[in-house]
């Protein structure tokens, strides 16, 4: 294949748009946030993005180019088909999900990332913990996207793949490293217009190719390949069912998320926010359905691609890029090709920064350096931003099974991540002793169930499973979602053991060495466990309290925004006039 200088050019241009875009918005919010809040408005953006900027950041995180580039596929290769194609309605109920049941308890607490909740409640030894999987989350997810960008520009413009990676990779983490969340969501809503704007201008010539076959007719008879609506045999049903929920909840406890809905003006804007982006992952899953509908359809003898067809060549994950290339005239590829890298660049720099902000807010902040000056913790998350960007490109270029570790990363944050946020949200009385119980017991179950990408043999044998082609064995019974459910109840029921055990005398308080029930309610320890809200402590109490000067731990969970209602309060003026 030769040389496209017209698609490099394209490249070029496109990039240069996004990077100026992000150092506009890094430019006009220089001075956003006070002197001491500098670190906090790069995470949450000074909690003033609006729902139009809002709405396109949550929906550019999700829609991907692992989005885009996998639903095509699954619906391309034969046998599967739309029938599943679950991200997109997995992903949509994630964040109606989210909506409905997350965005307003953790927005009204004033949180500054996801990590913030467990380590109020549970301590910074199990914060530090859960940022372990929810950190191979993000960056085995930005690698992934690297990746496939790599892959998808080779095959239009022929270039470099490794060339490819680094400079996208070198863009993304650059816009993000000096302007944070701000550069990020000005630059997602370039980005998504782009993605909407290109691919559907790429369908309608791709659909009129000779080659290619009336792809109502290809749903539901078999012409070139098995028709592409698909059908879920009865024997997978229950790995359908695992996937899908996997998707579904295993969606929701993710930084890239919940920095979007923390970021939001209000608790209701978050839900608002939620909403859109359901509805706007559905809209943009649509011209990736067709064209994976098209590449199922075409009689690919009859085009430059020759044969074999995609799926005997093994290139079934490039079906999207192959139907640009192939079946688009080429100014409308490279158009095509804009809108693929512009939705890899706006899942990836979401995913560097949200591993930094959790980095440099939850581990160096609040574990090691809680005196922290703001200028060192904006100076830190700088330097995990190009840290994380490079180790993320490196894995890109390095791995063979980066695909692999990302699925196996997103059963982590499904099984144990998930299970935790439910008990510190919404389940009174659980502690340290029963959330790392509950870690422990999914990690185990997870890792025993085995990973057909990384090759790793089960330990336990459910019910069903079979032997693949390299003779590992696939699960078909719903193990995840089982260790997912053995996690929350081992949470539950080990939390409440420990509290009996301890308030009932059964065990002396010497051994409570985590500190997490008999120290917890102490009264030197109130402030650590109590989030102060106008709703749970009387005003007058606050009326002689002298004001904090250093960072503490409790002070930066304290709810800011409930001072500023008990000084405007008319009670707290009485008291202290008396």
């Amino acid at each position: 294949m030769a040389f496209h200088l017209e698609g490099l050019v394209a490249i070029v241009v496109f990039y240069l748009a996004i990077l100026a875009v992000g150092i506009w918005a890094a430019w006009k919010t220089k001075n956003t946030g006070s002197e001491g809040d500098r670190s906090e408005a790069i995470i949450v953006g000074g909690r003033d993005i609006g729902l139009l900027v809002g709405g396109f950041t949550m929906t550019a995180t999700w829609v991907g180019g692992g989005y885009i580039n996998g639903t095509a596929e699954a619906v391309y290769v034969p046998g599967y088909g739309l029938a599943w194609a679950q991200a997109p309605i997995g992903y949509a109920l994630s964040l109606v999900l989210g909506g409905l049941f997350f965005a307003k308890p953790m927005r009204s607490k004033g949180y500054v990332t996801m990590l913030d909740p467990f380590q109020q409640l549970y301590g910074k030894r199990m914060g530090g913990l859960l940022f372990i999987p929810a950190l191979m989350g993000e960056m085995f997810w930005a690698a992934a996207i690297f990746s496939a960008l790599g892959a998808t520009i080779s095959v239009i413009i022929d270039i470099n793949v490794n060339i490819s990676v680094i400079i996208s990779a070198l863009i993304a983490t650059m816009y993000t490293l000096v302007g944070g969340l701000y550069s990020v969501a000005y630059t997602d809503v370039v980005q998504l217009f782009c993605i909407f704007l290109g691919l559907w201008i790429s369908v309608p010539f791709a659909m009129s190719h000779p080659a290619v076959t009336d792809i109502g007719l290809t749903a539901v008879h078999h012409v070139h390949q098995a028709p592409w609506l698909g059908s879920i045999n009865s024997l997978d049903i229950y790995t359908w069912l695992d996937n899908f929920l996997l998707l579904t909840l295993g969606g929701i406890p993710w930084q890239a998320y919940f920095q979007r809905v923390l970021s939001s003006s209000s608790a209701t804007y978050a839900q608002v926010l939620s909403f859109l982006a359901a509805f706007g992952c559905l809209v943009m899953a649509l011209p990736a359905v067709l064209i994976g509908a098209i590449g199922a359809s075409t009689a690919w003898n009859e085009t430059e691609y020759g044969v074999p067809d995609p799926m005997s060549k093994k290139e079934a994950d490039m079906i999207l890029p192959i139907v640009l290339q192939y079946l688009c005239p080429v100014y409308i590829s490279f158009f095509g090709l804009g809108a693929v890298s512009a939705a890899v660049m706006s899942s990836a720099d979401s995913s560097i920064l949200s591993a930094s902000s959790m980095f440099a807010r939850n581990i160096y902040q609040l574990s090691f350096r809680q005196n922290a000056s703001d200028r060192e913790i904006v100076w830190v998350m700088r330097i995990t931003v190009f840290l994380f960007g490079a180790s993320a490109t490196a894995m890109a270029l390095l791995a063979s099974s980066v695909y692999g570790l990302w699925y196996l990363s997103s059963d982590l944050v499904y099984i144990i991540i998930f299970p935790q946020l439910l008990c510190v949200l919404f389940i009174k009385g659980t502690n340290t002793y029963g959330a790392i119980a509950g870690y422990l017991f999914g990690l185990v179950l997870r890792i025993t169930g085995g990973e057909p990408y990384l090759y790793l043999q089960p330990l336990i044998y459910y019910p069903g499973c079979y032997p693949d082609e390299n003779n590992i064995y696939i699960q078909r019974f719903p193990f995840k979602t089982l260790a997912m459910l053995t996690s929350f109840f081992t949470n539950i029921i080990v939390s409440y053991l420990a509290k009996y055990l301890f308030e009932s005398g059964t065990l002396p308080p010497k051994l409570d060495f985590l500190d997490a029930v008999v120290a917890r309610y102490s009264r030197e320890h109130m402030d650590k466990a109590t989030l102060v809200k106008s709703d749970n402590i009387v005003l007058n109490e606050l009326a002689p309290v002298n004001p904090r000067h250093s960072l503490t731990l409790s002070s930066t969970f304290t709810n800011k925004e409930a001072f500023n209602y008990v000084d405007s309060s008319p009670e707290l003026s009485n008291t202290e006039d008396n």
